[in-house]
């Protein structure tokens, strides 16, 4: 194993629990990396990175992670101030997110955890704790990990991120608009990457009222995939309204334009970096 992605929250916009969603899951934006070096990556923190933490804990070892948050809109972070491992002093966490123009990372997330709306300030959290901002097209390495950064196309801004280790690489973009042709800066970051995780909420026919929304369709997913030369195409965000069922719907449409495409699902894991990769659903 060289890397193994974990997906805890697939569902963008708001979480969306019930019986009707229950086999893709109803959490928001998060996706464990984990390297066999064990560096351990969390891009995003919405409501997933609870049962993440949750799990964090079973495991009964100190926990150290670096969490690369794609952008601040609710559905990326809410899932901050459940994270348990955040509120011991054992664990080591590094959180680190775009410039956005109006406040710091810091700044930001002291403002979602502030009376009345969050009875817990971020300062109260007793992990050693780091806040950093990056840039596009900076790139820094997480353990034995190299992260690359590049510009998406949302209101207030976002970040996409590529993790490359060893001979393996995990693209990581989601909530992020295509234009007219394959967006170059996202082509230019996934190009022969081994996966790609991308925002694929709508479909086409949905699009036309949704445009300037900062949300892609799984047409554009598959084009950007084929122009990447990725090897494996993972659909993200997936619209609050569709049910199981649309969102395989969803996923058969986009392996008729791209074979190698599986819709991403609460528990789901891939293992990069083996004679035959695996994806299993837990």
């Amino acid at each position: 194993m060289s890397i193994r992605i974990r997906f805890w929250g697939v569902r963008g916009s708001i979480a969306t629990p019930g019986p009707e969603t229950a086999g893709v899951g109803g959490n928001t934006s998060c996706v464990e990396v984990l390297c066999s070096d064990g560096t351990r990556i969390i891009l995003d923190a919405g409501t997933g990175l609870r049962r993440l933490g949750d799990a964090l804990l079973a495991e009964k070892t100190p926990v150290e992670a670096t969490i690369l948050l794609s952008h601040f809109h609710w559905d990326h972070i809410q899932g901050l101030p459940f994270f348990v491992p955040a509120y011991l002093p054992s664990t080591k966490l590094t959180i680190v997110g775009g410039t956005n123009g109006l406040m710091t990372v810091k700044e930001t997330l002291e403002h979602q955890m502030t009376e009345p709306v969050f009875p817990v300030r971020l300062d109260e959290l007793r992990a050693k704790l780091t806040l950093t901002e990056v840039r596009p097209g900076q790139s820094f390495a997480v353990g034995g990990a190299r992260v690359r950064v590049a510009k998406g196309n949302h209101p207030g801004g976002v970040h996409a991120y590529r993790i490359d280790f060893e001979d393996e690489s995990l693209v990581f973009a989601t909530d992020t608009e295509h234009f007219a042709c394959v967006d170059p800066q996202l082509s230019g970051l996934a190009e022969g990457a081994t996966c790609l995780v991308y925002d694929a909420q709508y479909t086409p026919e949905e699009y036309a009222a949704k445009v300037g929304w900062g949300h892609s369709t799984f047409v554009a997913a598959a084009d950007l995939a084929r122009a990447a030369g990725v090897g494996k195409l993972v659909l993200f965000h997936h619209d609050p309204r569709r049910d199981d069922a649309q969102v395989a719907a969803v996923e058969a449409r986009t392996k008729e334009l791209f074979a190698s495409s599986v819709a991403a699902r609460e528990g789901m894991e891939l293992v990069l970096g083996r004679p035959s990769e695996e994806c299993a659903a837990a």
